[in-house]
């Protein structure tokens, strides 16, 4: 597939986009608020949280974020192997694949009781690792649909590099102006040059002597 295809490929709309970063919003609000405090997109949160109950020595409540971090990279795996293998078929599309995996465990997880929470958040963990690993463009940008801190980086850099381009450009157009502006006023030195040097010539006076006066 051509990259200018690939461009306008629905998965990298930013409507879709939008929709998917509401929804990874969404599940990590409800994982923590709901289901103890857990998250379900921030993995980085829950390392801090389940380093910090580990050096307390409450290691049932540690065990409660590693099984997130777990499903979130056996999530990556099973995404990525799912967009292998399916990734020719005409069918069905493969991402359709993972949507349609990543929304019958989010139904399922709301009717898990709260006494089970830790399985909740591992499948919420699970569909959201899978949403992320799919779903990583927006009109040819890379972009992250269930964290902020990568879209926050690729952002600033993007307006960066937009806002330097821009300033090479204009400098470039200011040096070929300022060239432009040289070559004619060296086009005119050359020009009146000439035509000293033809009037002395016609005055009896020597070429040499024209140009030490002109200079």
């Amino acid at each position: 597939m051509h990259h200018s295809e690939a461009h306008f490929q629905t998965s990298e709309t930013f409507l879709l986009s939008a929709v998917l970063a509401l929804s990874g919003g969404f599940q990590d609000a409800y994982t923590y608020n709901v289901r103890d405090e857990v998250f379900s997109n921030a993995q980085t949160g829950n390392i801090v949280l389940m380093s910090q109950h580990l050096m307390e020595g409450d290691w049932m409540t540690a065990l409660h974020y590693l099984f997130p971090l777990l499903a979130f990279a056996l999530g990556v795996f099973v995404a990525e192997q799912i967009g292998h293998r399916y990734k020719t078929s005409t069918r069905l599309h493969w991402r359709q694949i993972v949507v349609a995996i990543e929304f019958v465990l989010l139904l399922l997880v709301g009717f898990i009781p709260t006494q089970y929470n830790i399985i909740a958040t591992a499948l919420v963990s699970f569909a959201c690792s899978m949403q992320v690993q799919t779903f990583r463009k927006v009109h040819g940008y890379g972009y992250a649909s269930t964290m902020c801190i990568g879209n926050l980086r690729s952002g600033t850099e993007s307006l960066s590099i937009y806002l330097r381009d821009n300033g090479r450009r204009r400098c470039a157009r200011r040096c070929i102006i300022t060239a432009s502006s040289a070559f004619l006023r060296s086009v005119q030195v050359q020009a009146a040059f000439a035509r000293c040097t033809s009037a002395c010539g016609q005055s009896g006076y020597p070429a040499c002597c024209c140009a030490s006066h002109s200079a």
